[in-house]
């Protein structure tokens, strides 16, 4: 037990109190030179970014990861003399700040070190004042950190993040982990990573009577999770409201820019409801707020992701009506008097496509939301609608650039019909019908959807760190 665990109650109760909060860092971080005032001392940890060196002065742009516009640093004749400052190397710099002729921070230096050299001509393949395309950056994921755009990418990746998770909170949803290796392929899809040992030996020693050497260890079949949605479910049935958000690993041989083999979800499921209106409030009311909150915390790091440029990609925000909503058939019909505005016609039986989605949200000129979909083209959990067992109580929410960003159902909660349709070996969801069972309702929403939506980013492999897909998991 650590030490906290030897005090009296009324001692850890207080002790925060009483000691200071201390930062994480012995220097301070680019972002948070807005707080400090014009000549005070500090210490600056960083990348160079840019140098121009004169005869008796040199200034530095130094990068930290934390803020979208770099530090100049101010090299006097002594420093400059010495100093190394080639791009890519790593420094640590103390002086005064003070403002450059335009009224931007800069920092006067007063000592100056290298901490680790950048030899530029050994192979490092970024250069100051380049622009690379996404392809390159995707041949050093281990380095494109360093590049500016996608430094903010990543900032805003966490914010977005941070702004999911406190929304739910705030509306009284728990946070669960379900787990990542798995029994169940919960979309019934067949697009699972099965999961093995990679010994041999290990697997022949625990091996069991009647059981394949392959599934010893966990003496059956075990994959990487497609969905956290059935383990989230089980415990919605005793904890109410709640919520996922982790990886997800997708086994199909797509290559579009907005496929994965590894990605991120934030899943939810809402208790004792039958309306999937619900849903539809609840998911709308999360994808404004968050954009809404994102767009405003955010404001430098989008921009620089949009080329200095939102111009106007969220009109919608502005508007105070809801999303709208159209029955699948209603948005087939659409598809079919626009036939001529169609790059490949629609096929009712094959459901919507991307280019499909696409026009419906240009046709609305906002996100929308497909409700009512044909049980042939859902997965088995969706509930049937009442009015009409060919449907099902399910949607689809569509956003502009990107299609499908969420999808979500009614849960079926009938004991005998679910029984019915359930794949074997989920006999356990089954009976969360039998004991106590409850109508919920819930979604998932692909992460990096969403940021390849609010940062307009093409391709998806670019809004996450260490993308995964066929043919491709370097490093």
């Amino acid at each position: 037990m650590g030490t906290l665990g030897n005090l009296p109650g009324i001692l850890v109760k207080i002790l925060p109190k009483i000691l200071p909060v201390r930062s994480a860092h012995t220097y301070v971080r680019i972002a948070d030179l807005k707080t400090c005032k014009q000549g005070d001392n500090v210490t600056i940890k960083g990348w160079i970014n840019n140098a121009r060196k004169m005869k008796k002065t040199s200034f530095v742009d130094i990068v930290d990861g934390s803020s979208a516009a770099p530090l100049q640093v101010v090299l006097g004749k002594e420093l400059s003399a010495s100093a190394d400052v080639t791009f890519g190397s790593s420094v640590v710099t103390s002086g005064t700040l003070g403002s450059t002729p335009k009224g931007q921070i800069e920092l006067r230096a007063e000592e100056y070190h290298l901490i680790g050299a950048c030899p530029i001509d050994e192979g490092f393949p970024f250069a100051a004042k380049h622009t690379y395309s996404p392809d390159y950056l995707r041949e050093h994921l281990h380095l494109r950190s360093r590049i500016p755009s996608f430094a903010a990418t990543l900032r805003v990746r966490n914010a977005a993040q941070r702004a999911f998770v406190d929304f739910l909170h705030s509306r009284g949803f728990l946070h669960i982990h379900t787990p990542v290796l798995t029994a169940s392929d919960c979309e019934g899809a067949g697009e699972v990573f099965r999961v093995r040992p990679d010994s041999d030996e290990l697997l022949r020693g625990m091996q069991k009577e009647d059981v394949p050497q392959e599934e010893a260890f966990f003496d059956r079949r075990t994959y990487l999770s497609v969905s956290g949605q059935l383990h989230l479910e089980a415990m919605a049935h005793g904890i109410g409201n709640c919520f996922t958000f982790g990886p997800t690993f997708r086994a199909e041989n797509n290559k579009s820019p907005i496929h994965l083999s590894e990605f991120y979800m934030l899943e939810a499921e809402q208790v004792f409801t039958s309306s999937l209106s619900d849903c539809i409030h609840l998911i709308g009311d999360m994808v404004r707020n968050v954009t809404q909150e994102l767009l405003e915390s955010c404001t430098e790091d989008i921009a620089l992701c949009h080329g200095d440029s939102t111009g106007d990609l969220f009109p919608w925000l502005r508007e105070s009506r809801e999303f709208p909503v159209l029955t699948f058939r209603e948005a087939v019909e659409i598809l079919q008097k626009n036939t001529e505005s169609l790059r490949v016609p629609i096929v009712p039986e094959e459901g919507l496509m991307k280019s499909h989605e696409l026009f419906l949200t240009d046709f609305c000129r906002s996100p929308v939301f497909i409700v009512d979909w044909p049980h042939t083209l859902k997965p088995f959990y969706m509930r049937p609608k009442d009015t009409d067992p060919t449907l099902v109580d399910a949607l689809d929410f569509l956003v502009p650039r990107i299609g499908e960003l969420v999808g979500g159902s009614l849960r079926e909660n009938d004991y005998e019909r679910l029984k019915k349709k359930l794949p074997a070996g989920s006999e356990w969801y089954l009976s969360l019908r039998r004991f106590g069972g409850i109508p919920t309702a819930g979604f998932g929403m692909g992460f990096e959807r969403y940021l390849q939506f609010l940062l307009n980013v093409h391709n998806i492999r670019d809004v996450i760190p260490f993308p995964r897909w066929p043919h491709s998991c370097n490093l």
